[in-house]
């Protein structure tokens, strides 16, 4: 029986509409049909077809006629770290990391992974082996992947612990008045928009991002932002919030904001501790040469 955990990314999301998504060569009817047959369960239990999904929820369903299995890719992966427990990866611009109902039948970055070790947590069900904390498709930089269940739950722990450090690079819009600050309003998902997320104070999760003044221009800022939670397009929903939205967002910026092949955000630095060896770790990585080009431009434009 295929197993899917449910991530904060899809809360709030209709069962019948979410599984319709996935299988998508099956009608909502046929899907809503095998809900009240029971072929579609939530927490191994029979469910309504109106049911919102939550953080933690477990699908489970059997539909043979329909593969969904994942097959391993090849691909040129920036491993910055491996053992035997876990992995760090460099994250290109521009890739999934991992199959959604979305995007079933595109490469990410579990395929590469799954073509590149046979070792993957599997914790988080088929569709997600070995992911511990994501990044959107189109920003770039350090995650960490599990290869043992052991070492996935200890860093999920870690994780809601706050004891992982996660610091990015972002290009805003706007002169940044401050050397620092700090952005404290609670995320949840836009009741207007269910792709995107908004601050609000309805069905919405603490989140705080600590800011920093980089470099200031006329009209951008390059700023390092430091994660203390870690809800889904964090930064990106507080930037727009405080009105610096990122550059090359097409989702929260501005509707002229620079073509960037997305938003100008860069996970640059990782710090944590081994949940086996207990060794002290931390990575850094270069930003992707269209974010460097991107500042330089800026800079000149800007001067």
């Amino acid at each position: 029986m295929n197993k899917i955990m449910i991530d904060e990314q899809l809360e709030g999301i209709r069962i019948d509409q979410y599984m319709a998504l996935l299988l998508g060569d099956y009608s909502r009817s046929v899907i809503q049909a095998w809900i009240e047959d029971g072929k579609i369960l939530v927490n191994d239990k029979t469910t309504k077809r109106n049911y919102r999904l939550k953080e933690s929820d477990v699908v489970s369903y059997e539909i043979t006629e329909k593969d969904t299995t994942i097959q391993p890719i090849k691909m040129d992966l920036d491993i910055v770290y491996e053992d035997e427990h876990l992995m760090v990866v460099n994250k290109p611009k521009g890739l999934i990391v991992h199959p959604s109902p979305s995007t079933l039948n595109q490469a990410t970055l579990v395929h590469g992974l799954l073509a590149h070790t046979n070792h993957l947590s599997d914790l988080n069900g088929e569709l997600r082996p070995g992911i511990v904390h994501r990044l959107d498709k189109d920003t770039s930089g350090l995650l960490i992947v599990a290869k043992t269940n052991e070492a996935h739950e200890l860093l999920v722990e870690a994780l809601k612990n706050r004891e992982i450090s996660r610091e990015y690079y972002a290009l805003v819009h706007h002169a940044f008045p401050h050397q620092s600050a700090t952005v404290d309003a609670p995320i949840g998902r836009d009741t207007r928009n269910r792709q995107r997320m908004t601050v609000t104070d309805k069905n919405s999760k603490e989140a705080v991002t600590h800011l920093f003044l980089v470099e200031k221009f006329k009209d951008h800022s390059l700023l390092r932002c430091k994660l203390e939670t870690g809800r889904t397009h964090q930064i990106r929903v507080h930037c727009s919030y405080i009105q610096h939205p990122i550059v090359g967002d097409a989702t929260y910026s501005y509707k002229n904001t620079l073509d960037t092949q997305g938003q100008c955000l860069h996970a640059f630095r990782l710090k944590f501790t081994h949940p086996i060896t207990h060794e002290a770790l931390e990575f850094e990585s270069q930003m992707p040469q269209i974010m460097q080009d991107t500042i330089n431009e800026v800079r000149r434009l800007d001067s």
